[in-house]
């Protein structure tokens, strides 16, 4: 009796580690995520290995003289993307996903509010949140925003 309790408990353990340590796949991040506080919507696309994002929608009761439709990347560095729109624009390039680590890296994120870029790095959690971390050029120094997926 020992022997079969002793296996049930080893195939249960086997079993639920296998489902809570599931890695994700490299597309569990594309489609349409909406961020934490619910003022931005993204859409995750890939081209060839390259995953990507552009804003598709974004809270502008901040400046009602200037609508979402309209709003530019006045704050952009680069005087030559200043007239580009915000909507449509894409905020997140070059992360490649990590099939041994389970994330996806090396990317860069764009903040058009500060007109900043920034490293990137995106994680699925336990509860299947786009953790997407911000840094400059060590994780330390960074910044997390999570996204939950629209259906």
């Amino acid at each position: 009796m020992k022997f079969i309790s002793i296996i049930a408990i080893t195939l249960f353990c086997i079993f639920s580690t296998e489902t809570v340590l599931a890695k994700p796949k490299p597309d569990d991040i594309l489609g349409k995520w909406i961020s934490g506080e619910k003022n931005l919507i993204v859409e995750v696309y890939k081209v060839g290995n390259e995953f990507k994002a552009k804003i598709i929608w974004f809270n502008d009761r901040d400046d009602k003289s200037q609508p979402m439709n309209v709003r530019r990347d006045f704050k952009n560095s680069d005087p030559r993307l200043r007239q580009r729109k915000i909507i449509g624009m894409e905020v997140l390039q070059g992360l490649h996903f990590n099939e041994n680590k389970g994330e996806w890296q090396n990317g860069n994120i764009y903040d058009a509010k500060n007109g900043h870029e920034w490293n990137a790095k995106i994680n699925l959690t336990e509860n299947k949140q786009l953790k997407v971390r911000g840094y400059w050029h060590i994780e330390v120094i960074g910044q997390n925003l999570y996204f939950n997926k629209i259906s």
